[in-house]
């Protein structure tokens, strides 16, 4: 009997489970418009990971009753939301939008509370790898800006999982600190590969 339906065409470009957070310096690797950062650069363990590209419209209608002509697209925003597992002053740090490279312990530093401010801009990948463990999926923001607002939820029989959500901000030369490399896509963009030249988790 012939098969119906969407039948699977390529069982290799089936994503299934989590991509590892990269968090590094958004100036010192801003020129670089390729996956740069390693799994050592990892925010750790995490429960969840969410990509999302958002695009807004303009639409033209005319007629009684209205239909529409066309549609222009007005805005594009591009941002990654994922909880964590890893409890440590970097993490927290980074989801209040300060640097994490200033609290270098696991378990040692003072976050201040009452002192909010514009977020540090950071260079955020999201390295997501195939279960046949060699295709791979960055997502790069070259400057990105993390706006949580931090939710610590302590359980008796489950961990806190707090969400930090990055979203990407323009890289390009026209901004103060941008690149060239980031003319063509100032958010940042999805690099497919096989995983060759790239530091994986395994």
């Amino acid at each position: 009997m012939a098969r119906t339906g969407p039948v699977t065409r390529d069982t290799s470009s089936i994503a299934l489970g989590l991509a590892q957070i990269r968090v590094g310096d958004f100036a010192t690797n801003v020129k670089t418009a390729t996956p740069v950062l390693g799994k050592n650069d990892s925010i750790g363990a995490l429960a969840s990971t969410t990509f999302t590209s958002n695009v807004e419209y303009w639409r033209l209608t005319s007629g009684f009753p209205a239909l529409e002509d066309m549609v222009v697209p007005l805005s594009e925003t591009a941002a990654l939301e994922c909880q964590f597992k890893e409890i440590s002053p970097a993490n927290l740090a980074l989801a209040k939008g300060m640097d994490p490279a200033d609290f270098e312990d696991a378990h040692k530093g003072t976050i201040a509370l009452g002192t909010v401010k514009e977020s540090v801009p950071v260079r955020m990948e999201a390295h997501y790898t195939f279960p046949n463990g060699k295709d791979t999926i960055d997502i790069i923001f070259p400057r990105a800006q993390v706006t949580s607002s931090v939710e610590l939820a302590f359980q008796a029989e489950d961990n806190a999982n707090p969400t930090i959500t990055f979203e990407a901000k323009r890289a390009d030369s026209e901004v103060a600190d941008g690149d060239t490399a980031w003319d063509d896509m100032p958010l940042g963009c999805i690099v497919f590969g096989d995983g060759t030249g790239t530091d994986d988790n395994g």
